[in-house]
């Protein structure tokens, strides 16, 4: 025997090769505490959202008109919407144009103010505040009533117009230009993405800049090489929000076209002749197959998304791998 291992205290190798204790579970008594904190958020979401999906999921299978029982009828509910209704391909028209049109316009302008603002010196803050105000009105009621008014027949933008010489004839009037009186509003409220976007830019380490401006890059080849890469995690995250968010357009369609989606239809968006045909029609068995479908096309549409975010989505770890 060597005289290390002599000298070695007795139970060392035991004590080298022991297992480390194993992790306690917390005891029944110390779990109440967060059952009782989480109480409150599980009966909400069970009774605020999980039953009332389930009562409208069974209502899309029934004729309902809110004043007798639910009748079952199965698929006819989803099969006249299909099939039968040409003012729901209508809604389904009117909303596709109003978030192909309003969705690229908004991010396009949220992503210019916020670049313009991170070059600010001075001022970012009180900028950054004033651009973000219209967002923080949401799609009132009272919002959408001034921008009616502005875009009337006889408001202050065909007073503009006509002053310059352009077309001068009220917007809401016009189906061709109704839908995008709710465009401009929507556009107008781009505070909220912008916010997220001069957040984005200035995790963007300005080495970068400085090294593409040493290799002779310009302005518009560091916008395509550097910012777009980098920020692409925050356009997709904005994307994703804003055609939700779009599809679920309501108040401004509602108070702009008078509530019946004029004119000639032309402002009768999804969630519009959805409410129509619940509450004012009395088919609300109808109407939650309408927001069922609803819900299965934005899920698919998201789940697109997610899928090809594989080939456009650059993620600073993901580097080298």
């Amino acid at each position: 025997m060597s005289t290390a291992q002599r000298t070695a205290p007795a139970g060392a190798d035991r004590t080298k090769h022991r297992k480390p204790p194993a992790r306690r579970r917390p005891h029944r008594d110390q779990r109440w505490p967060a059952s009782v904190f989480l109480s409150p958020w599980l009966i909400g979401v069970v009774a605020l959202t999980l039953v009332p999906m389930a009562v409208s999921l069974y209502l899309s299978f029934t004729d309902y008109d809110l004043f007798s029982a639910p009748r079952w009828v199965g698929l006819r509910n989803y099969t006249d919407m299909l099939t039968e209704d040409p003012r729901f391909w209508r809604s389904v028209g009117t909303t596709v144009l109003y978030v192909v049109v309003a969705v690229p316009l908004k991010l396009g302008l949220a992503l210019g103010v916020a670049m313009l603002l991170r070059s600010l010196v001075r001022g970012r803050a009180f900028y950054r505040s004033a651009f973000y105000a219209p967002s923080l009105l949401g799609a009132s009621m009272s919002i959408a009533l001034v921008w009616r008014a502005l875009f009337n027949d006889g408001g202050s933008v065909t007073a503009v117009l006509d002053a310059v010489g352009l077309p001068a004839d009220g917007w809401i009037g016009d189906p061709d230009l109704a839908v995008y009186v709710v465009v401009l509003l929507t556009v107008w409220q781009f505070g909220a993405p912008m916010v997220i976007f001069l957040a984005g830019l200035q995790q963007i380490p300005s080495t970068l800049y400085e090294a593409a401006a040493i290799d002779g890059a310009g302005r518009w080849r560091q916008f395509v090489s550097i910012t777009v890469p980098m920020l692409s995690p925050v356009v997709f995250f904005n994307l994703v929000l804003e055609i939700i968010n779009s599809f679920q357009v309501f108040t401004p369609a509602f108070v702009i076209s008078g509530g019946n989606g004029g004119p000639a239809d032309s402002t009768l968006f999804y969630t519009l002749y959805l409410y129509e045909r619940g509450f004012t029609a009395s088919h609300m068995g109808y109407a939650a197959a309408m927001a069922w479908l609803l819900l299965l096309a934005v899920g698919a549409l998201t789940l697109i998304l997610f899928r090809t975010a594989r080939s456009w989505v650059f993620y600073a770890d993901e580097e080298g791998r």
